[in-house]
């Protein structure tokens, strides 16, 4: 096999792409055609464009690559490789090893290898954020380019240029059917985010056949539409219009580049190129051996990893990511002597650490019968805490004035293409959207939150489920998160979304039950540095409890705690309740009181905290012998079982909600003090 400089970019292109089929054969499970079509344009980026040091994989101003079509997660692993990525521990220090080793690539789609069957961030280092799902790499992307332009808003100074990288997305025509790309691209496009390319893979093949059974649509122009750059190449193997494509987007700073690539896939296999059988499954022996042929590859060789192709990476993208990157410890050395304050502020952003004392004092909201709504108190909190944290920055889905989610102290700012310094955010009416660009900024270090109604959870489910599989510390804040929206009616009034919430494995739900609790929740959200935090606020106004008769807020940070116990810590019935319940369960422990029946008043705002906490903690504040109890919660029951049993009582909603002011509907459904007092009793057999 010639292995001369004027050949040495095709030799390390067909080492993709005979990589990418080796390991889905080796498999017999994957997706080898996109890879073996996009190799050449993930070749050129990588090679001759990307900003990425793979020795550093973490320095903060590397260039991002994100593989949005994650079905084809042989590319980046290939990539990973070839470019000798290394592999960094979980305390972020660099290893002598690699992150894809040719053992891991052998073991692709095999039980805790570094190649699992979609890219996972976190696991496999070079990986910046999870895909598969289509769409959420590019939509993630945005909120990339979000983190660059605030962070070169905020740091950079004369002179110290700290912020200046790009994000690359590679996506597929399914990644732009999916409707969350058009609210990301369209939230790109209105925000000029000019450090923003995204590369389309247009292929004309989906699972089913050509993409024109379901998908007619002029790409180009829809984006031309939505504000952004358009290039197009028409041969994805033409290395030389590819270099153009790449500096045209380099070129432009006006708004974000869309590159359209015609490509083959699976190109270079004879009998299924061009058609949906190259798309998800192994080609077989016999056409890996001709498409081998094709690329004038020895056909019998497995997994040949030429010695040139790692040179040829360690030469281009090895020697000027290496090189800019040192430039950049320097300049951030000399940054810290003149800017020490906001040096280490971006030192904690990168180790996701808060600001010394951010969080004390906590201050106290007064007993107050009328109280106010979570909503309110979580958004003064909020604020209070995001004045201490200057990272600390989100917005809404085009409710802010109903979420309280708009920070309003002094030099907060507007979020825009006009000033990307400031921290406030309007998505627009693009739930799904802001959740992934959300995640995006996440990654990036910053406290990054997004703000929208309960009910329209459903709308962006599966970036909040990525950020939760990510451990992504991302905020999802959720108002009006009952039947106590009242005359909006059914459509708005959220039933099932505490347990679907509850559901996600490593979403964290908080569900305080007055201002106190609110602060508290808030507390812990900012705080998380490894799970997403679902917070659920309510819209009506609920009774500030009087802390000197109940236990202190503070027990929220465990999760569920004794909020007011019987006499002498002996209570024949638990009452467990959470957000504006809480207060109904306080009114049936006074009521069940002056019966003579002795209660227990349990809040519980997050049970993934309180499964967090050792099993004699649990134990004491829902101790086993006492099987009598009743939750409250204008939810369905479902979630609570785990801690009813067959045994326990629920007063909640077994259907959907009413249009009716809000005191009615909980009427209506039973949803009482008096109704909790009859269940406590049923319950105890009285």
């Amino acid at each position: 096999m010639a292995t001369t400089t004027s050949n040495v970019a095709e030799l390390t292109i067909n080492t993709i792409r005979t990589l990418a089929m080796d390991g889905v054969e080796k498999a017999n499970s994957g997706h080898p055609g996109t890879p073996m079509a996009l190799a050449p344009v993930a070749y050129e980026l990588w090679a001759n464009t990307l900003n990425y040091d793979p020795n550093a994989p973490l320095w903060p101003n590397r260039d991002r690559y994100v593989l949005s079509c994650g079905h084809a997660s042989m590319l980046i692993y290939s990539l990973l490789h070839l470019a000798g990525v290394k592999k960094v521990d979980d305390h972020g220090k660099v290893e002598s090893g690699l992150s894809v080793t040719l053992e891991d690539l052998k073991n692709f789609r095999q039980w805790h290898s570094s190649t699992p069957g979609h890219p996972e961030y976190g696991f496999t280092t070079g990986i910046e954020t999870t895909t598969g799902p289509l769409g959420q790499g590019i939509a993630t992307s945005v909120g990339f380019a979000i983190a660059e332009r605030w962070l070169a808003a905020r740091y950079n100074r004369p002179g110290f240029e700290l912020f200046n990288y790009n994000v690359y997305a590679q996506c597929s025509d399914g990644d732009l059917m999916e409707g969350i790309s058009h609210e990301a691209a369209s939230i790109a496009g209105h925000l000029r985010l000019s450090n923003l390319c995204w590369i389309y893979d247009d292929n004309n093949i989906t699972i089913e056949g050509r993409t024109n059974l379901a998908f007619s649509e002029n790409i180009p122009d829809r984006f031309r539409a939505l504000g952004w750059h358009v290039v197009e190449v028409e041969d994805a193997n033409d290395l030389n219009s590819l270099a153009d494509a790449y500096q045209s987007f380099l070129d432009n700073v006006e708004s974000p580049t869309l590159i359209v690539v015609h490509s083959i896939i699976g190109y270079g296999a004879p009998k299924k190129a061009n058609t949906s059988a190259a798309h998800g499954e192994p080609l077989g022996a016999e056409e890996i051996r001709a498409a081998k042929a094709a690329y004038g590859w020895p056909e019998d060789a497995s997994f040949l990893v030429p010695k040139e192709a790692t040179e040829h990476f360690a030469a281009t993208l090895g020697a000027r990511g290496r090189a800019a990157r040192e430039e950049w410890e320097a300049l951030f050395a000399k940054y810290k002597q003149s800017h020490p304050k906001q040096a280490t502020e971006l030192e904690g952003i990168q180790r996701r650490e808060l600001p010394a004392g951010w969080d004390a004092p906590v201050p106290e909201f007064p007993a107050d019968p009328k109280g106010m709504a979570t909503r309110i108190s979580g958004g003064k909190a909020l604020n209070m805490f995001a004045e201490r944290v200057p990272w600390l920055l989100g917005g809404s889905a085009d409710l802010a004035p109903s979420t309280k989610t708009l920070l309003t102290f002094e030099g907060a700012g507007t979020f825009s293409a006009d000033d990307y310094a400031g921290r406030n955010f309007h998505f627009g009416i693009r739930e799904h959207g802001m959740a992934a660009a959300v995640n995006g900024m996440s990654l990036s270090g910053l406290r990054a939150y997004g703000a929208t109604f309960f009910v329209f959870s459903d709308y962006l489910r599966p970036s909040m489920r990525l950020a939760a599989l990510m451990s992504a510390p991302s905020i999802f804040i959720f108002t009006h998160d009952s039947i106590g929206v009242g005359e909006d009616g059914p459509t708005h009034q959220p039933v099932e979304h505490l347990a679907a919430a509850r559901a996600i494995p490593g979403l964290i739900v908080l569900r305080p039950g007055d201002a106190n609790e609110a602060i508290y929740a808030y507390r812990v959200a900012i705080k998380q540095t490894k799970h997403p935090v679902a917070m659920v606020l309510t819209r009506q106004n609920m009774p500030t409890l009087d802390r000197t008769k109940y236990a202190p807020a503070a027990g929220v940070e465990r999760g569920g705690y004794t909020l007011i116990d019987a006499p002498g810590g002996k209570p024949q019935v638990l009452l467990l309740a959470t957000g504006s319940e809480l207060a109904l369960a306080c009114d049936a422990f006074d009521e069940l009181a002056k019966e003579g029946i002795a209660a227990r008043v349990v809040s519980m705002p997050s049970f993934e905290l309180f499964e967090q906490q050792d099993a004699a903690y649990r134990d004491q504040v829902l101790p086993k012998s006492i099987t009598a109890r009743v939750a409250v919660e204008a939810g369905i029951r479902q979630p609570w079982d785990r801690y009813l049993g067959f045994a326990g009582g629920f007063v909640g909603m077994h259907s959907f909600g009413g249009s009716a002011p809000a005191q009615t509907v909980y009427k209506k459904f039973g949803i009482t003090a008096a109704g909790v007092v009859a269940e406590a009793k049923r319950v105890l057999g009285k």
